[in-house]
């Protein structure tokens, strides 16, 4: 029904030395044009035109054309965007425009997903000498896009080879030379590629640029090494990419780097990325191998727990949490004794008297810590679990709601967090049951106002019925009270409350 004001409007557009007024004229009816419809009403030799008009230095025409190209070409096939537009491609990937470079790139990497346009793609050097000229470009977007198009140009064999097996290579090199930021997307593009399978991963080592990569994580500039150790803990996301580290001595050259760094007084800029190594390693693999083999790591981060440091602490209290998120974590770091005691209670104090963003990442990693779901529980585990929380202070479920009933959303809800944590847990239940008025303010309405705080107190409430011995230690009535919150949802208002605040008004 579009077509025919989008074919006339294509024809004034040809007619008028000013065309901007029939660009946006073009533009409304393009985007109110359902994408089904845009395939007729655009025949290919038209798009030339808009194309053509991207030859300026009249930024508001460029946006224009650059909005009408992004919904137009949506239409089209991949390969008819490979075969019909390499030229008009070719230009936009040199357009001094950044917007004209990322749409560019887009439409790439829609036509390197595409098995007929990989051919098309992979036939033509010159574009993919430009398209990793992209990565060089200084604005961030250009080159995520860039480093996307490759990345799916490289999930085919003949797009391995094209990339690693010719000219492109030096290429890429070439690019790397430019400064320190260039290098490092080089190797996020090759990180990116190598995860994919061993068989990538293979490509990408013969290449070089991964041991190159894994040199600089012994560098002297700090900055450099702790970028490079981030690369190397994406690589250490898959399987292959592990088992690769593991062949190269990456693991033991990260756990002597931690060892050094209590030597060094730059460390504290690159040793949380050696501790996020070691923890994403051990989520991934096994808490206990990892921390067997590697004692330096546990033994840093109850360092840095323990000794209030605002670039480390944050990190140990995320570690720790996803360690002890997982029954083996628990396990390990029960081993350790008093040292986790230690650190336990430090975490305690400053989430009842520190900082206020500081005891969110306390109270939210004591939440993982307890953490124990019904499908895991033993006897063993919830005696681990009753010891941790009575670690916490002399009175820990005051101390808790003490917390919860400050006037900050952020702690009152992570304190609950903690409630909720331990709400399947048969002692906590009893705990909660034994301290006077605890089961009345779960099930109290106006403790807690905002969205976060209601879905908060749903999430507490739901978790204490999630345990078979709910019923008997809360008793018949609350038992039947809170499923009766649980059945009203998190927003319930109580009428009659609600007409008492009216009248009082």
């Amino acid at each position: 029904m579009m077509a025919a004001p989008i074919e006339s409007l294509l024809n004034e557009i040809c007619e008028s030395e000013d065309p901007i007024e029939e660009l946006k004229s073009l533009r409304t009816a393009v985007l109110a044009t359902p994408v089904s419809g845009l395939r007729q009403a655009v025949s290919g030799a038209r798009l030339e035109i808009i194309f053509g008009l991207l030859n300026t230095n009249d930024k508001e025409q460029i946006e224009v054309c650059v909005e009408i190209l992004s919904r137009v070409l949506q239409a089209l096939e991949p390969n008819q965007l490979a075969q019909n537009y390499k030229t008009a491609l070719q230009s936009g990937l040199n357009h001094p425009n950044d917007s004209v470079k990322v749409l560019t790139l887009t439409q790439m990497g829609r036509v390197a997903g595409h098995a007929e346009g990989v051919s098309q793609m992979l036939n033509s050097g010159e574009i993919l000498c430009d398209v990793i000229e992209c990565i060089s470009v200084e604005r961030i977007a250009v080159a995520k896009e860039a480093i996307a198009a490759l990345s799916k140009l490289s999930n085919t064999k003949a797009g391995l080879d094209v990339l690693f097996q010719s000219d492109l290579l030096n290429k890429l090199k070439d690019v790397m030379l430019t400064s320190d930021i260039i290098r490092y997307r080089v190797y996020e593009l090759i990180v990116e590629v190598s995860t994919v399978s061993p068989v990538s991963l293979g490509y990408c080592a013969n290449s070089g640029l991964i041991s190159q990569m894994l040199e600089e994580l012994t560098g002297d500039d700090v900055l450099v090494r702790a970028t490079a150790i981030e690369m190397v803990t994406n690589l250490a996301q898959s399987q292959h990419g592990r088992q690769y580290l593991a062949q190269q001595g990456i693991m033991d050259k990260i756990s002597n780097m931690i060892i050094a760094a209590e030597s060094d007084p730059f460390s504290s800029l690159y040793l949380p990325g050696l501790v996020k190594f070691f923890g994403s390693l051990a989520i991934m693999d096994s808490p206990q191998q990892v921390c067997e083999k590697y004692p330096v790591f546990l033994e840093v981060v109850f360092s840095m727990a323990m000794n209030l440091e605002p670039t480390l602490t944050p990190v140990a209290l995320d570690t720790l949490g996803v360690l002890g998120n997982t029954v083996e974590g628990k396990q390990v770091l029960q081993k350790t004794g008093e040292k986790f005691t230690s650190v336990l209670k430090r975490i305690s104090k400053v989430a009842a008297d520190g900082a206020t963003e500081l005891r969110v990442r306390c109270l939210e990693a004591l939440a993982q810590l307890l953490m124990l779901p019904v499908e895991q529980q033993t006897d063993d585990l919830l005696l681990l679990t009753e010891s941790w929380f009575n670690c916490l202070s002399s009175q820990p479920m005051l101390m808790i709601r003490n917390i919860s009933t400050q006037p900050f959303p952020e702690l009152h809800c992570s304190a609950l967090r903690i409630f909720t944590a331990v709400g399947c847990q048969p002692w906590a239940q009893q705990l909660m049951m034994d301290t006077p008025g605890f089961v009345e303010w779960v099930m109290d309405r106006s403790v807690g106002t905002g969205k976060e705080a209601k879905d908060c107190k749903f999430e507490l409430v739901g978790a204490l019925l999630s345990s078979s011995s709910a019923q008997e230690i809360f008793g018949a009535h609350n038992y039947l009270k809170l499923k009766t919150y649980l059945n009203e949802g998190p927003y319930y208002i109580n009428a009659v409350s609600s007409v008492i605040t009216e009248g009082a008004d």
